[in-house]
C-alpha cells in the first residue's frame, strides 16, 4: 500500500513528444485521496447489492445519479438497462471508458463484512444467489473515480468524455445492445474506448497489457444427437445416440490438430453430454454443450462450420433417423487491442506506477464484449489491473496453489490498493488522450 500512495505522487507525463514546459500531469495524490472515500463507499455499495445481466436497475439507477452529481448529461435506459454519461469540455477527441453493471448467478463466500446476500429469479424463473465475482463492481467504482477527478480538473484536458455503463457483458449482450440502441448515433462517437478489468494473475498495484489480440471470440454450442433407443440387452435393435456422440467428441479434436494451422489457436471443449436415464436403456438422444473460442474471425467460422459437418457425418456413418441440431448462441467477438493505443498508453502508464509495475501480458481464450466497440471500428484498448493481495499472491507463488479468481464464490479484490491503482490508471490513460497543451 505505501508503494502505491507514494507512486500517487508522482506527476504523469502525458504526450510524449511535447516539451517539458508543455507536458500536462494527471491529478494529484492528495487529489485521488479526495476522492477515494466516496469510491471506495460506491463500490461497497454496489457488492452489496448485485444485479444478473438484463435486470440492472438499481444499479443503472446508482451510477446515473453518481454521474448527475458531476454534472455529466445522462441519459438512461440505452440497449435496456445501460447509462451513459457525457462530460463535454471544449474542442478536442473523444473518449470513452465502458464499465459492466451486471453480475452472475454465484453465492458468494468470501466472509466479506459487504458480502452480497442477495437472491432472486433468473429469467426461467428459479431462485438464485447474485454475486459480483467479476470484479464488475470495482470496474464501476474506477469509472466513477475517473469521472470525478476529470470533472474536478477540467483545466488539464479538452473534448469529450463519456462513461458507459454496460448491462450483460456477462451473457455477451449488453455491449451490441447498447450500439444496436444508437449509442455512436444519439451520442458522440469515440475517438478511443478504453476499459480495465481486474484480474487475479497479478497482484494489486500492477497492471498489464496485450497489443492486438487480447481475448478470444467464443461461441456456445448445442448438439443434439438422434438415435433409436431401445433395451441395453438387444443393441443390435437401436441406433445407440451415446456412441454417436463418443465417435463425435474424438473427431471434434482432429478440427484443431488437423484442419487448423497451430499459429492460429483455437478450443473445443465439450463440457456437458447428458443423454439417458438407466444402465440398460438405450436413449433416443445426448444433448451436448460446447465451448469454442479463437482468436481470428475466420479461423471461428471453420471451427464452427467443421462441428457441424462432422457431428453430421458421424451420425449419418452410425444411420442415425435424423440428422444431428447444431445451435450456435452466446457469441462474442475477440478484443483486439489496438497496437498504436496499447503502446501509447503503456508508456504513460509506465511512468505513473513505474516499469516494473506495468507489463506485458500473453493474450488469453477469455471472452468480454468490449470486443464490439473495437469491431465497430473504434480504437480500443482494455488492460488489467491486479486484484489480489500482494503478500497473499508471493505466498501462493512459492507453494504453486491457485487463488480464487473471477466467477469464483471465494473471489474478492484487495479493495483499497485494486481502487486505488485503478483510479490512477484508468486516469492517466484518459488523460493521454484527452491531455491539452
Amino acid at each position: 500500500m505505501n508503494r502505491i500512495l507514494s507512486a500517487l505522487c508522482v506527476s504523469l507525463t502525458l504526450g510524449s513528444p511535447l516539451s517539458a514546459a508543455d507536458r500536462w500531469s494527471a491529478p494529484s495524490k492528495a487529489q485521488i485521496d479526495a476522492v477515494y472515500p466516496q469510491v471506495e463507499s460506491l463500490y461497497m455499495e454496489l457488492h452489496r447489492s448485485p444485479e444478473l445481466s438484463l435486470h440492472e436497475q438499481k444499479t443503472a439507477a446508482t451510477i446515473a445519479d453518481q454521474l448527475r452529481r458531476l454534472r455529466f448529461d445522462v441519459i438512461t435506459g440505452v440497449g435496456g438497462t445501460g447509462v451513459v454519461g457525457v462530460l463535454k469540455n471544449g474542442e478536442g477527441p473523444t473518449v470513452m471508458i465502458r464499465a459492466e453493471l451486471d453480475a452472475l448467478p454465484v453465492l458468494e463466500e468470501t466472509d466479506l463484512p459487504y458480502a452480497s446476500h442477495v437472491t432472486t429469479k433468473d429469467d426461467s424463473g428459479a431462485d438464485v444467489p447474485v454475486m459480483h465475482a467479476c470484479g464488475h463492481d470495482l470496474h464501476m467504482a474506477i469509472g466513477i473515480g475517473t469521472a470525478t477527478l476529470l470533472a474536478q480538473n477540467k483545466d488539464r484536458w479538452r473534448g469529450t468524455f463519456i462513461y458507459v455503463g454496460q448491462p450483460a457483458e456477462e451473457r455477451g449482450l449488453g455491449a451490441a445492445a447498447m450500439l444496436k440502441d444508437g449509442l455512436w448515433t444519439r451520442l458522440p462517437r469515440p475517438d478511443f474506448a478504453i476499459a480495465v478489468h481486474d484480474t487475479s494473475d497479478l497482484p494489486a498495484g500492477k497492471v498489464s497489457y496485450t497489443p492486438g489480440y487480447a481475448l478470444a471470440n467464443v461461441s456456445s454450442v448445442d448438439v443434439t444427437i438422434f438415435g433409436r433407443g431401445g433395451h441395453g440387452a438387444v443393441p443390435e435393435e437401436t441406433v445407440d445416440p451415446i456412441v454417436i456422440a463418443a465417435r463425435t467428441i474424438l473427431a471434434w479434436q482432429t478440427i484443431i490438430s488437423r484442419e487448423n494451422s497451430p499459429f492460429d489457436p483455437g478450443v473445443i471443449t465439450v463440457g456437458s453430454i447428458h443423454g439417458g436415464t438407466k444402465h440398460n436403456i438405450i436413449p433416443d438422444q445426448v444433448h451436448m454443450q460446447l465451448t469454442v473460442r479463437s482468436y481470428k474471425d475466420d479461423v471461428h467460422k471453420h471451427l464452427l462450420d467443421a462441428i457441424a459437418r462432422i457431428a453430421k457425418a458421424e451420425a449419418e456413418a452410425a444411420g442415425a433417423p435424423k440428422l444431428p441440431l447444431v445451435e450456435v448462441s452466446e457469441t462474442v467477438r475477440s478484443v483486439y487491442n489496438d497496437p498504436v493505443l496499447t503502446q501509447r498508453i503503456a508508456g504513460v502508464l509506465k511512468q505513473a506506477l513505474g516499469d516494473a509495475n506495468v507489463m506485458q501480458a500473453p493474450p488469453e481464450m477469455a471472452g468480454d464484449d468490449f470486443a464490439e466497440y473495437g469491431q465497430a471500428g473504434v480504437p480500443s484498448l482494455l488492460f488489467s489491473v491486479g486484484a489480489v493481495n500482494p503478500a497473499k499472491f508471493e505466498a501462493a507463488k512459492k507453494i504453486g496453489e491457485p487463488l480464487p479468481g473471477p466467477h469464483s464464490p471465494f473471489f474478492a479484490p484487495d479493495r483499497v490498493p485494486s481502487l486505488y491503482t485503478g483510479i490512477e490508471a484508468e486516469t492517466t490513460a484518459v488523460l493521454e488522450l484527452l491531455g491539452k497543451k
